[in-house]
Formats: C-alpha cells, structure tokens, sequence
C-alpha cells in the first residue's frame, strides 16, 4: 500500500471578480426575500389586530360606527347580524384583475328625476340633504333615492350620488334598484286579502290548506299557523338558493321548491327566525287560494291599485334602462367600489323584485292610509289593524341588527315600533349590492321610502329615516 502512489488533491479555483459578485448577489437575494417574507406575515397580523379590535364607544378610526354598532345613533338594544334576504360579504376583499371602480362624486340632483317630476322644499332640504351626502360618503353607498311622504302626498323628493359609477350616471327617484324585503310587507297584504274573502283565518294550521305539500317535523299540539308565517315564528328556516342572473340555472316551480324544504327547525310561536322559506310558502298560498300565478296576482291586485307601475319581478326594458348597478365597497380601499352579480334566487318570493322610490313612496301612502290608495282600497280596516300590531310581546325588542328600541317587534310582515307614544312601521331589505328601507309612522300619516346600491347600508338608512320622519313632524 505505501508504494502505491497517492490521489492528487484538487486544487481551489482561485476567486475571480465575477464568481465573488455572483456569490453577494445570491447572498443579497436571500436577505431580499426573507426580509419580504417577514413584512408580509407583519402586515396580516397587524391587520389581523386593527379589524379584531374594539375602538372606544364603538367607532373606527375615521370616527364612524362599526358594524358591530347596529342602529341609529343613540339607539339601545344588542348589536347583531342584519336579517333580510342575503347574507353574503359585507365588503369585496379582492382585488381581482381589473382596475376597481372610484366613486362617487357626491351630486345631488333635486332635477335628476325623469320622467318623474321631482318635489322640492326648502326647509326638508336643509334638514336633509346634508344627512344623505354624510349617509352616502362615510356609509360608503354609491347612491339613493329618497322619497318623503305626508298624507295622501309626496311632499319631498331627492337623489344623489351615482347609478352608475363608471359612466358617471347620476341617481333619480326614478332610478330602478332592488326592493328586496320590504316587498314582504307586499305580499303579506296579498295573503289578507284572500283571508277578507273567507277562504282562511290567521291562527288556521297551514298543512291543511297545503294539499299534497306538507310542513314536516310539525307535533299537531303546536301547529304552524298563517300568524307564524307572516310575523317569522314558523320554525321554518331562512334559505334563498342565490344564482347569478347571468346563470343557466333558473328557479325551481313554487311546489317543486318547496317540496322536502318545509321542514321545521324549530317549534312554532318559539321564537323569531326570520324565513324566506316561509315567504316563499306565502306566494305558493296566494297561487293555491286565487287560481291564479303569483306574479300576476300581484300585478292585478297590490301593485295596479297603488299605481306603482315600476316596480317588476322582472324589469321591462325602460326599467332595465334605468336600472342601478350593485356595487360592493372594496375592503381597506376608501372611495373604491366593485360590481357585483345581479342576482335570482328560488325564495324569489321573499324579495327579488326590483322597483323605484316613487312606487315604494305610494306603497307608504297606501300603507299610512288606512289601506286607501286615491279612493281604490287594497286591504279592509280590520285586517290592516291587524298588520299593524306587535303581533307577540314577548318577542320584542330592537330589531334587525337594533332597531330602533325595546318596543320593536313584528307585526304581519311589517317592524311595528313605538316611539314618543306614536307607531312607527318599518322594513328592510338587502341583496348584495343593494340595501332598501321603508319607515312611517302611523298617527302622523308621514313616511319615507330609501332605495340604494350600496352594500349592507340598514344602519345609515336606519339614522336617515329617523330623521325624515322628525322632519315631517
């Protein structure tokens, strides 16, 4: 082994210029994407921190309230999740391929409104048109209509903001938006008015007018009644069956929807669990009871009385010509907004239908009214009474995501309240992209109709309608 000769050893390269700068550059790359990583974990969980956390008395940094601060201001009552027809996001978190949406330019347009004739006053407007640019600006609301009532009257109209974000068109009270579900309180009178006719009373069980279609998991001591159904206590549950407009998919037949989805989550009369299930089960009544398909029932006998001849399940073309977009606010991005999907649903009873807030503005005067449109009534005395009553007591308290207060409860569809002594009625409604309100007060026969594309908006609809209505007094 010792005579045999040894392996030579490699001999290092020596370090060239070139091999040293290619060696600090793969060194400095590393640092660079270390350093990247870091920033990146520090960012989420700082914005982790600033979303989780509480600011004091409720409000954010630019001083407004959280959406954890449900209601009016100076509202009481627990905060909570909004009940209307859609959950979905409360604001787009992506920032997707395209370039988002600026907007809006505030405009309001007392003159906007065509070919509806706007109405002005000079002591609303200086009331209010400061509180519908603050409502559009720091609620992040691309637009709305806003129609006051009085009486059998329209006394105060506007509209401001922006339709239309990228082609800049200005919002009119003639502006097409969804009503989602306020229309609720549409088709609850529809339901009374067969009950005037003899055909049902309101504590009947509801299977047995149901034919082959039943409400299963029902015990036969504590039935689901007509009353459960129009004031959300059925047990029924909330369900919507969301499709894109733009999808093949449309919805089901009434009786084929329903069937295997009446099925009770909780025993009647127990609590409120608002339901577009149950809503649904309402048009499907109407059908049973009149012979005749919901839609036109409704065309004939609820929106033709009232004159609201813009409001459609689906819009005409002239409607679709002024239909406002659906807009979503971009998440952390102030003033930038995203188109969202027009929307069908098979709970399209509950609240797919669009309309303006000239038409929701005489549903008011209608409902203020004693059930009288321009000499044509559309519900007897009694059973609109009825509509109008905090149906169960021990349900009461702020609703919807807190409003109002302690005496807010449901009535047959509509939120019955009272405040300083006097009734006040309301709803809501919301699909992603829109958000609706409807609010009156019954003694002074005043109200006021909100329709917007802004996204989850009921607080600052909520804020806005309590002062249209002090502004009516």
């Amino acid at each position: 082994m010792s005579g045999m000769a040894r392996p030579a050893r490699k001999r290092k390269r020596p370090s060239t210029p070139a091999s040293r700068l290619r060696r600090t550059a793969d060194i400095s790359l590393l640092i660079l994407a270390v350093a990247a990583i870091g920033l990146f974990v520090a960012v989420k969980i700082i914005g982790g921190r600033d979303d989780a956390a509480e600011r004091p008395n409720g409000k954010n940094v630019a001083g407004t309230a959280d959406a954890s601060s449900i209601g009016p201001e100076g509202a009481s009552g627990p905060s909570g999740v909004f009940a209307d027809l859609e959950g979905g996001p409360d604001e787009f978190e992506g920032d997707g391929d395209e370039d988002p949406l600026t907007g809006p330019a505030i405009v309001s347009d007392p003159y906007a409104a065509r070919p509806f004739s706007p109405v002005d006053d000079p002591r609303l407007a200086a009331i209010l048109d400061p509180e519908i640019e603050r409502s559009l600006k720091v609620g992040r609301i691309p637009s709305m209509a806003v129609v006051c009532v009085s009486g059998d009257r329209i006394v105060w109209t506007r509209s401001a903001g922006l339709a239309n974000i990228r082609v800049k068109t200005p919002a009119a009270c003639d502006t097409v938006y969804l009503i989602a579900s306020t229309f609720k309180t549409m088709s609850a009178t529809a339901l009374l008015q067969i009950m005037e006719q003899g055909k049902f009373k309101l504590d009947d069980r509801v299977n047995d007018y149901l034919g082959d279609l039943k409400i299963e998991g029902e015990n036969k001591r504590y039935p689901v009644t007509f009353r459960h159904l129009l004031t959300h206590t059925s047990g029924l549950p909330t369900d919507f069956g969301r499709h894109a407009v733009w999808e093949d998919a449309s919805p089901p037949a009434l009786a084929d929807y329903l069937n295997g989805r009446l099925k009770l989550w909780r025993r009647p009369g127990t609590r409120v669990l608002y339901s577009n299930i149950a809503f649904t089960l309402v048009a499907h009544l109407v059908e049973r009871f009149s012979g005749m398909p919901f839609k036109e029932y409704m065309r004939k006998n609820v929106f033709a009385p009232v004159e609201m001849r813009d409001t459609a399940f689906e819009p005409r073309a002239d409607m679709a010509e002024r239909l406002a977009i659906p807009y979503m606010p971009v998440r952390r991005r102030a003033g930038i907004y995203r188109p969202v999907d027009w929307v069908k649903a098979d709970a399209w009873p509950a609240g797919v239908v669009y309309g303006t807030a000239a038409d929701q503005a005489r549903w008011l005067i209608a409902s203020l009214n004693g059930g009288v449109y321009k000499g044509r009534r559309i519900l007897g005395e009694a059973a609109l009474r009825e509509m109008m009553k905090r149906q169960f007591d021990r349900f009461a308290g702020p609703i919807n995501g807190g409003w109002l207060n302690e005496t807010s409860g449901f009535g047959l569809a509509w939120w019955i309240s009272t405040l300083d002594g006097e009734t006040i009625i309301a709803h809501s409604g919301s699909v992603n992209g829109y958000t609706a309100f409807l609010a009156g007060n019954l003694q002074r026969k005043t109200g006021v109709a909100i329709l917007t594309n802004g996204n989850k908006s009921h607080r600052w609809l909520y804020s806005l309608a309590l002062k249209a209505l002090a502004a009516l007094q």
